[in-house]
């Protein structure tokens, strides 16, 4: 039946392409927006019938870049997928119907390398149903109501909700799903073609990453993937938890990695854990957003990414909501017993891409305030279902990075650098990290303040140790789950938390900041500003949608200090500090994290420190509502912010008595014991 349908959609969609009923411009749209379904349907013929795997690199080369060429920044001015070209063409409200309903349709790239004809057809039948309400309304010499193509879309949406949650689920929990794992596993890496065959985008940055691991020694890559793999074992070791209950691990990373994951996958089916891999979302119905979260390829326009973060705008309202919700759920309920199985995520990420700062377009599509309540509504949701099906207190994670070569001419040389800083001597930084724990453990609170253009002066409070000889403050966190080492963390009391954070630069998920400031008033943010664009408005909204995730506050849910000096000089060496991910400009100078405490959901496990002392910071007044208040507990989100040393005046903790222990001054650590930090910045 599904391939029935495939056939009549693909009949009439060649004969849109050719005809003249509607008048312009709404005939451009229909015509343009069918070529290129119609080249999606080539595509899957082309993969179906076997021919890409006999086509030649050149050849594969340029398919892709036709598939992606209509959303590069050389040709998004006038494309059909950029809000501002498509209001200006069809007027502001078929405008935005017009690029969220293309936008939506370009996910058939991915289905038909995927041989998802399901998943084809029904966003096929999506299109002719909106050409045939154009073309209805203009046999009575008019064009159709807004609202009831709007409806249209709403219902697809809507409809579809069931499907789009099993899938999703499935992807997450199901080893099953393998698209991905053949690639990494089946295919001789050494052909270099294999990346064309995920339909993801490819530039020469993912062809050069996999010619660049190919080219490393075996105990390289054996080393790199080893870190990783033992980082998460680690991870489950360090937190008490039993990871021989866990039969599933998700493997996430970008297309030029598989050389390393290929050997990760091998080390992780050792420890008796089956790799699932799945696609960064692509669809609006599994809630594709501007961070990826699975494997995915190039990103083709940052811009087109941020033009269409709030597509759901259009359709979104409670029914909505209580219908994706009730979906979840059922979806949750069907793959249960695969989804208690799943240890967590193992995440490679990359850093090195241009720095970017998107434009904000009146013309795309934006949250109300009403919907952004229900966003955050539903975000806390859905986080709660999940923790009731994958448990947080069972659970784990790794995250490791590398550089890619749009990073620079010395690639080889920062590889080589990232290699050296994610494998920095476990045993040492434990030993240098307890020295600095023990003098916090005495401090009531810690002040830090900026230097230079920074204008950062902040008062954390911290908890009450009751035992001080068995309890502490801060984790000792070295190679596990964050790598690479070198930082300790608290979750700070928010009563008494107090003043303001200032970076005079930052990039948080992959968004710069300028001159980002936030003001906190215990514990929690009260005002925000920063300086990417003339309007102040801009700039709140900027903040409130990315850093705030659409909430009103946050409280500071984690307060640490970065050790990883040796990371801190190789970005100013080679110049490279603004493309560091968070996972590694965390660990140079002390950070702070708005959202959801270190250890959201999984407070109640009793943790240790390599010394044996208990952890006992892990709640503050928000997580502790999860005891009377649920849904007021939780904010699923975590964004960490990070003064580098060079913007870092002091850092010191206050006892009770009053007594001042300078930790950090003038950007380097002056605390007894800690001289090795300072070694690399000689």
């Amino acid at each position: 039946m599904i391939k029935e349908r495939f056939l009549l959609a693909t009949e009439r969609i060649k004969e849109i392409e050719k005809e003249e009923m509607l008048q312009e411009p709404y005939r451009s749209y229909f015509q343009r927006v069918a070529a290129f379904l119609t080249l999606t349907v080539q595509t899957y013929d082309f993969i179906e019938k076997g021919m890409i795997y006999q086509a030649s690199l050149e050849e594969l080369q340029e398919r892709n870049g036709k598939l992606y060429a209509d959303i590069l920044p050389p040709n998004y001015e006038n494309s059909n997928a950029n809000p501002a070209y498509a209001v200006k063409q069809y007027g502001e409200e078929f405008g935005r119907i017009f690029s969220f309903l293309y936008t939506e349709l370009r996910s058939l790239v991915v289905y038909a390398h995927e041989k998802r004809m399901d998943m084809m057809v029904i966003r096929m039948e999506l299109f002719l149903e909106v050409y045939s309400a154009f073309l209805t309304a203009k046999q009575e010499e008019g064009i159709p109501a807004y609202e009831e193509v709007r409806q249209i879309l709403y219902w697809f949406v809507s409809d579809y909700a069931k499907e789009a949650a099993e899938e999703k689920i499935s992807s997450l929990v199901n080893p099953d799903k393998d698209f991905a794992v053949k690639l990494v596993m089946d295919y001789k890496l050494e052909d270099i073609r294999y990346l064309y065959y995920y339909g993801e985008y490819v530039t020469e940055n993912e062809v050069a990453t996999a010619r660049h691991l190919l080219a490393q020694a075996p105990e390289t890559l054996r080393l790199m993937a080893d870190t990783y793999t033992e980082g998460y074992r680690k991870g489950f070791e360090t937190t008490g938890k039993d990871i021989s209950k866990k039969k599933t691990v998700n493997i996430r990373y970008c297309l030029g990695f598989e050389p390393m994951i290929r050997q990760a996958v091998l080390n992780f089916q050792k420890i008796g854990l089956q790799p699932i891999i799945y696609r960064a979302s692509v669809t609006i119905l599994e809630g594709k957003s501007v961070s990826r979260v699975g494997y995915y390829g190039a990103i083709p326009n940052k811009q087109y990414d941020y033009d269409h973060k709030d597509d759901l705008a259009l359709v979104l309202d409670k029914q909505l909501i209580t219908r994706r919700l009730e979906a979840l759920q059922a979806a949750y309920e069907k793959y249960k017993a695969e989804a208690v199985l799943l240890g967590g995520p193992a995440v490679v990420e990359i850093f090195g891409e241009l720095p970017s700062s998107p434009a904000v377009k009146a013309e795309a599509l934006h949250f109300s305030d009403k919907q952004q309540k229900l966003v955050v509504d539903y975000t806390t949701a859905a986080g709660e279902i999940q923790n009731r099906y994958i448990p947080g207190e069972e659970r784990s994670f790794t995250i490791i990075a590398f550089p890619i070569p749009e990073i620079g001419k010395r690639f080889g040389d920062i590889f080589n650098e990232t290699i050296r800083i994610n494998t920095l001597d476990y045993n040492l930084y434990q030993q240098i990290q307890e020295t600095l724990i023990n003098a916090l453990d005495q401090g009531e609170y810690v002040l830090v303040k900026g230097m230079g253009a920074n204008r950062t002066d902040l008062k954390i409070q911290l908890a009450e140790l009751s035992d001080p000889e068995k309890e502490t403050k801060f984790e000792n966190c070295v190679a596990d789950v964050n790598i690479p080492v070198g930082e300790v963390f608290t979750s700070p009391r928010l009563a008494g938390t107090e003043g303001v954070l200032h970076v005079t630069r930052v990039f948080l998920n992959e968004l710069e900041y300028k001159d980002i400031l936030l003001t906190v008033k215990e514990g929690m943010i009260t005002d925000y500003s920063c300086s990417n664009f003339a309007a102040e408005e801009e700039n709140r909204k900027y903040i409130k949608d990315n850093v705030l995730h659409h909430h009103d506050s946050l409280p500071m849910g984690e307060f640490a200090i970065g050790t990883n000096t040796t990371a801190y000089v190789v970005g100013k060496k080679y110049d490279i500090a603004d493309r560091f991910p968070i996972l590694i400009a965390e660990k140079t100078g002390p950070h702070f994290a708005f959202g959801d405490t270190c250890y959201s959901h999984a407070e109640d496990v009793v943790i240790y420190n390599p010394d044996g002392k208990e952890i006992i910071a892990r709640d503050n007044e928000v997580s502790l509502l999860r005891k009377s208040d649920l849904a007021r507990a939780y904010y699923n989100c975590h964004t960490d912010i990070t003064i580098p040393y060079d913007e870092l005046g002091e850092l010191s903790v206050v006892t009770g008595a009053g007594e001042v222990i300078v930790i950090i001054k003038a950007g380097r650590f002056v605390l007894a014991g800690c001289d090795e930090l300072n070694k690399p910045f000689d």
